[in-house]
């Protein structure tokens, strides 16, 4: 339980379509939820299958926020990319050119805490100074970054 006695309730590897309705109905209900997301569409910053990241209920959506959306039948934790007027454009860090667009109605939660793979808490950043390089940039940090996470991943088996 955290300072204002809201739980974090931790549900691992299930269905979305059975487990983000229940991260909806825990966020009404003001209680934070933990998972791990999968994916890479967040890299650098989150390491999809690793890190954990703990969902809040959504206040007023601001750019740099990372949130949980349901886009059509699917959902996304991605980063607010641009607010133009009611669309709200997002975008995963590791994504260079994909983007998508929902409404605030659309928004489930936002991440309130990041934790790494080993338990320790991650810098939650708006992701401002990487949203501001260049894309030929960003491809050359994302391959290095790449690199590095099969290097790590070889020595650990």
């Amino acid at each position: 339980m955290s300072q204002r006695n809201e739980q974090i309730i931790r549900i691992m590897k299930k269905n979305n379509d059975i487990l983000i309705p229940e991260f909806e109905r825990l966020l009404k209900d003001k209680h934070m939820v933990e998972f791990v997301p999968r994916g890479v569409s967040m890299r650098p910053f989150i390491e999809g299958g690793k890190d954990k990241v703990i969902l809040k209920s959504c206040r007023e959506p601001n750019v740099g926020m990372i949130v949980l959306a349901k886009i059509g039948e699917s959902y996304v934790l991605h980063r607010i990319y641009k607010i133009k007027g009611d669309q709200i454009i997002l975008r995963g860090d590791g994504n260079l050119t994909g983007q998508e667009v929902c409404t605030e109605s659309d928004i489930i939660g936002y991440v309130v805490r990041l934790k790494a793979w080993n338990g320790k808490r991650k810098r939650l950043t708006k992701g401002f100074l990487w949203r501001m390089l260049p894309t030929c940039l960003k491809k050359i940090v994302l391959k290095i970054y790449r690199i590095i996470i099969l290097l790590s991943t070889d020595y650990e088996n």
